[in-house]
């Protein structure tokens, strides 16, 4: 039984736990199910524009149990990173307010103006405005570095895919000639080592659950982690089983995990 060679869970949010504000039929119950079993459990997201306790509510909202510190989103470790890296560092941030929360939290410096930060911080903005991108504009091309909680294209929204940091990557670079110089999101080590860290396990001992192959199941791969493809999400079944990137189980949402 596949419960019986597992001791941790990274799971994905957005398509494998809930689209939108609606919990995934399932998802509930199947997640008490693996904490009933003993189970350790992280929640792994690209996730750049919330914080965490933004998702712990959201995610209690929907009647789902989840600590603070069982949630690791991009915006968690790229406050890691940049913590790590260049603490003394002012940065300008591209994105909706939980990302400042979280790296306000981590002790991170913010710039008052473009022209002064040192690192331009891209994440999702669901409420841009031009004013807010021109100010990102100004940044990089004073001399900001830009470093993106990821790059994903597009995400799955309440009313379907929706464009996800990708976009505004490309309209930064595009416009200041300047490239990204560090990318956080899955499916980087940044993100598996973060999880991994988190449950306290090795990699043998873990599975991914998510519903991107090219975030999560790539993840799992890179990382020698154990990989589920949900197809609630941004995925089909043609999809999944025609790709060069393949995960270990295919299943229609995070609750046929009850079956295995």
């Amino acid at each position: 039984m596949l419960l019986d060679t597992i001791d941790g869970f990274i799971i994905d949010l957005d398509g494998t736990v809930y689209r939108g504000a609606t919990a995934i039929e399932g998802a509930r119950e199947t997640l008490s199910y693996i904490r009933s079993r003993g189970k350790k459990v992280v929640f792994l997201t690209n996730r750049g524009n919330y914080s965490r306790r933004m998702c712990r509510e959201k995610l209690n909202a929907m009647g789902i149990q989840a600590a603070e510190d069982e949630i690791i989103l991009t915006s968690t470790v790229t406050a890691d990173y940049l913590r790590n890296a260049a603490p003394a560092s002012k940065c300008w941030l591209l994105g909706d307010e939980g990302l400042r929360e979280e790296l306000s939290a981590h002790g991170i410096g913010l710039a008052t103006t473009p022209e002064e930060a040192e690192w331009l911080v891209i994440t999702l903005h669901e409420k841009l405005t031009y004013a807010e991108l021109n100010s990102a504009f100004r940044a990089v091309r004073n001399g900001a570095r830009i470093i993106a909680t990821n790059e994903d294209k597009t995400f799955p929204g309440d009313d379907g895919e929706s464009i996800d940091v990708g976009g505004l990557i490309s309209a930064i670079v595009s416009t200041t000639g300047q490239e990204v110089s560090v990318v956080i999101g899955k499916p980087s080590a940044y993100m598996s080592n973060a999880a991994l860290r988190s449950l306290d396990l090795p990699p043998e001992r873990c599975l991914v659950i998510g519903d991107s192959l090219n975030s999560d199941i790539r993840l799992g791969k890179q990382a020698g982690i154990r990989s589920a493809l949900v197809l609630s999400g941004s995925t089909t079944r043609a999809i999944g089983e025609a790709s060069e990137i393949k995960p270990d189980y295919i299943w229609e949402s995070i609750a046929d995990l009850q079956h295995f």
